[in-house]
């Protein structure tokens, strides 16, 4: 048994509390301890992916307590790439926040951005649906601590509400946990894929209330609608860095409903036969359709970005919501798309507010840095667009050819083509009122002129824009790797048995064994 697994969860939690006891007081201390730990866990993600990378499934037993009696942490190709992910995107965020100062604007920042990764790296490598709920509860507390650094009175009233949002979602969480557990004897997700298995189609009724709760639970933390409420003014208000990060909070909730109703509750399930076409694919379509609207409609750059979020969820749902290995494979490669174009815009948007002094979509003078920003804005908005040659086209592509066999094919392909035009007019509007009309608007006089951002937000910024063209040069590596991934989604039985057939303490003795 491999200890590496339970690295990514460890290291962020032992900094944290390292820098809140030791180096409290000392802003240039807690930076070099957060970029270290961040650093590491990048070097451990790496690590791991490459384990997985061949089909391998790793894991971790806590004090050596088997299955399903024991915590388990599983690590295999989708828990590891969403581990490497978010620790690449959380080193960029860092820097960035360091850069910019956001990290010293109030207390604590470096200790909660290491709780939140603890948070959303347990939810990622959990194979335990009780430790998912406290994993989201972890992260629920730390992000709420982030959402309002720095203070505020809108940035109080937005973290609010993202708190309430949430807690119902957990109670809801609870519900169906208390039925699944009622049901099955079991909540270790491998464990509950057998036992589910085996239920008499007339005794289903506490494991279908489950299903659909569960579903709702996860739908709030990807931001579907009609669950979408709590997102557009909580990712606004929010200070850019934290909103960047927060660009693969709703990923987790993608994440958890991939894991589960593809090995719990997998589409040819009597059970929960319909759950998944009926609700989900409809929802996913109005929420794409929502979240581009919003992008038309919007009047700061700091909702546009918000609803360009909401968007992009709503095209990973679509291709979840297909449940086929083409749909799934389509919706992990636009899940890494759509992680970074909505975090590289989100750091654009702070630079725009540390140029121009506002995020309001009207024609004022020229920013500080207008020339390097315009630049940056145009790559992220031709990717969040989908707009060719960057990787949001390409992940279009792939979600509308997934969606050829699906009875809905014709309202997909007609939401998704005319959302990306609604994108592509709000971006190019947000655009030429910050860019391009400022030419022909003059400063007032005796103003000054606002900060221009330092170098290493634009190396932040910059790291994120090359991750995006990477996207796109190796579309081809990376889709034929979530391909496999997603066929091994659909056969899960190397995962279920790596889990409850591993010995350990408590654990069925094999055949021949006195």
């Amino acid at each position: 048994m491999t200890h590496w697994i339970v690295a990514p969860i460890i290291l962020p939690a032992l900094v944290a509390p390292f820098i809140v006891l030791a180096a409290r007081y000392h802003i240039g201390i807690q930076r070099v301890l957060s970029l270290a730990g961040v650093l590491a866990l990048v070097a451990v993600a790496c690590g791991l992916a490459w384990q997985a990378s061949d089909g391998t499934v790793t894991l971790y037993q806590m004090g050596d307590w088997a299955a399903p009696y024991g915590i388990v942490l599983v690590g295999d190709q989708l828990s590891t790439m969403m581990v490497l992910l978010t620790s690449v995107l959380a080193l960029f965020v860092l820097l960035y926040a360091i850069g910019s100062g956001w990290d010293n604007r109030g207390r604590h920042f470096h200790a909660l951005f290491q709780f939140q990764l603890m948070g959303i790296m347990g939810a990622f490598l959990t194979g335990d649906l009780f430790n998912l709920f406290v994993f989201f509860e972890v992260l629920l507390i730390a992000s709420y601590g982030l959402m309002i650094h720095a203070g505020g009175n809108a940035r109080l009233r937005a973290g609010v509400q993202y708190v309430l949002f949430n807690l119902i979602g957990s109670t809801l969480f609870l519900f169906a946990l208390g039925s699944l557990y009622a049901e099955t004897g079991t909540l270790n997700m491998a464990d509950l894929a057998n036992r589910v298995a085996l239920v008499s189609p007339d005794e289903t009724v506490g494991i279908r209330v489950a299903a659909v709760l569960l579903l709702l639970v996860f739908a709030i933390k990807a931001a579907l609608v009609p669950l979408h409420f709590w997102l557009p003014s909580s990712y606004a208000e929010a200070p850019a860095p934290v909103a960047a990060l927060f660009a693969i909070m709703t990923k987790v909730g993608a994440y958890a409903i991939i894991r589960v109703y593809t090995m719990i509750f997998h589409p040819e399930l009597e059970v929960t036969a319909g759950l998944h076409d009926v609700w989900l694919l409809p929802a996913a379509l109005v929420s794409l359709a929502i979240g581009m609207i919003g992008v038309l409609a919007a009047k700061k750059l700091d909702r546009l970005v918000a609803f360009s979020v909401i968007g992009s969820m709503g095209m990973v749902m679509v291709s979840i919501s297909l449940f086929t290995p083409a749909g799934i494979a389509a919706a992990l490669y636009y899940i890494v798309h759509s992680t970074l174009a909505g975090a590289t815009l989100f750091l654009i948007s702070d630079l725009v507010r540390t140029g121009r002094g506002n995020l309001v979509l009207t024609p004022q003078a020229v920013m500080s840095g207008n020339a390097l920003t315009a630049a940056m804005f145009f790559v992220g908005a031709i990717a969040m667009a989908g707009l060719p040659p960057l990787s949001g086209f390409l992940g279009k592509l792939l979600v509308l050819d997934a969606a050829f066999d699906s009875n809905l094919m014709v309202w997909v392909w007609a939401i998704v083509l005319s959302s990306s035009l609604i994108s592509i007019l709000g971006f190019a509007r947000a655009g030429s009122i910050l860019f391009w009309k400022a030419h022909s608007i003059d400063r007032p006089e005796g103003a000054e002129p606002p900060a221009t951002p330092n170098s290493m937000s634009y190396a932040a910024v910059g790291g994120l824009v090359a991750l995006l063209i990477a996207h796109t040069i190796f579309a081809g590596q990376v889709h034929s790797y979530t391909t496999k991934m997603a066929v091994g989604l659909f056969a899960p039985e190397p995962y279920i048995s790596t889990v409850v057939e591993t010995p350990g303490k408590l654990s069925k003795p094999k055949t021949g064994d006195h």
